[in-house]
């Protein structure tokens, strides 16, 4: 089978024996752990949630293949158009959007509801690994080379945090940041940017809704409030501990089937997983995710071109903050941010951002000498 590409030439579609294979098997091996975990959150019965991610993993592995089929010239002049085009679908959300759960967060397509927050983190690290592609080394760390990232990085994460949505603004703004500090830029931004943060903690404290503030009061002391804003951080930590060793047994754990447990299926499902798969369970998943971020780091290293080396480099460091502030938030180490467990835990939009970024991944893997312009 063949395709047309830009330039008019006939190609052949890649095979998926020619991809990179430990992340493919990786992707699928932890999104169906996902579907074993739903299934069994749901009391042993693959609906409601089991069988969405199922059908949710099989489209995000097509939509995985189709971009690894893309060209690299081409997935770098469209790093600024999509930017574009989900930046307009953000603030789109701001006017037309659907509320829920005290946020307006979601945009209705009529045949699919997306939340596009979760898209702009990827557009994000794209936009930033062109714009540091074509800027000279020597000017990354000058002022006004930063201008343009803190642009891209700044403005998205204003408008998510007023939908709002203080964890997904936290999760781009330090995604973004880490592919600036990728790109090489010097370390004393950093230092003045976190020195800056910190002065700035009782002006934002006045800005967070009361909700946040609960979150951020019970981190620090979840029995201020135990049967309200405490409840979740308790009873996952109950979960966890009960777990042992080897777990309960899927099905089989009570905070999931009595229901103490709220969002079990989304944010927290790692407790569940932890107290029906035990210590062992969770060392091994925590070594699965281990395995997929270090492949992907491992394969940044070896790209000719600064737009793959970062823009790859920036998806793996985006999974590895996902998976950390997760994990503390669900053992009570960080508060309660709303951050998705990915590849496991249940929602559309997450699952296939992060597809179809390991299908750019595969793309520029395949592509290491192609040209690109300076």
């Amino acid at each position: 089978m063949s395709y047309q590409t830009r330039s008019g030439r006939m190609g052949q579609l890649v095979s998926i024996g020619t991809l990179n294979m430990p992340i493919i098997t990786m992707a699928l091996v932890l999104g169906l752990v996902g579907v074993m975990m739903l299934y069994s959150v749901a009391g042993g019965d693959f609906s409601p949630w089991a069988w969405r991610h199922a059908s949710r993993l099989a489209v995000g592995l097509l939509l995985m293949y189709a971009i690894a089929n893309l060209d690299l010239r081409t997935i770098f002049n469209a790093a600024y158009p999509i930017y574009g085009v989900i930046f307009l679908l953000l603030a789109a959300v701001a006017v037309f959007g659907n509320s829920g759960m005290g946020a307006q967060r979601w945009l209705d397509l009529g045949f699919v509801t997306l939340q596009p927050s979760e898209f702009m983190r990827f557009a994000v690290i794209m936009a930033l690994a062109r714009y540091y592609h074509t800027l000279h080394r020597d000017d990354v760390s000058q002022p006004f080379g930063l201008i343009v990232p803190i642009g891209i990085i700044g403005i998205p994460a204003l408008l998510i945090f007023a939908q709002p949505d203080l964890g997904t603004a936290i999760m781009l703004a330090v995604s973004g940041l880490g592919v600036v500090f990728l790109a090489g830029v010097s370390m004393r931004y950093f230092i003045a940017g976190i020195a800056v943060t910190i002065a700035a903690v009782p002006v934002v404290w006045n800005y967070l809704y009361d909700y946040q503030k609960e979150r951020v009061l019970v981190f620090l002391d979840p029995e201020r409030d135990p049967l309200g804003a405490g409840y979740h951080i308790i009873q996952s930590k109950i979960g966890i501990g009960s777990g042992g060793l080897f777990g309960k047994g899927i099905a089989q754990g009570t905070q999931s089937q009595l229901k103490f447990l709220p969002e079990r299926h989304t944010d927290f499902v790692f407790a569940i997983y932890a107290e029906e798969l035990g210590f062992m369970g969770s060392l091994l998943l925590i070594f699965l995710f281990a395995i997929l971020i270090f492949l992907m780091f491992t394969i940044a290293a070896q790209m000719r071109h600064r737009f793959s080396q970062l823009t790859i480099a920036g998806f793996a460091f985006a999974l590895s903050i996902y998976v950390i502030v997760n994990l503390a938030m669900v053992m009570g180490l960080a508060p309660v941010v709303g951050v998705p467990l990915p590849f496991i835990s249940y929602g559309g939009t997450s699952l296939l951002t992060f597809m179809a970024g390991l299908g750019v991944i595969l793309a520029l893997e395949r592509q290491p000498m192609a040209e690109l312009p300076k």
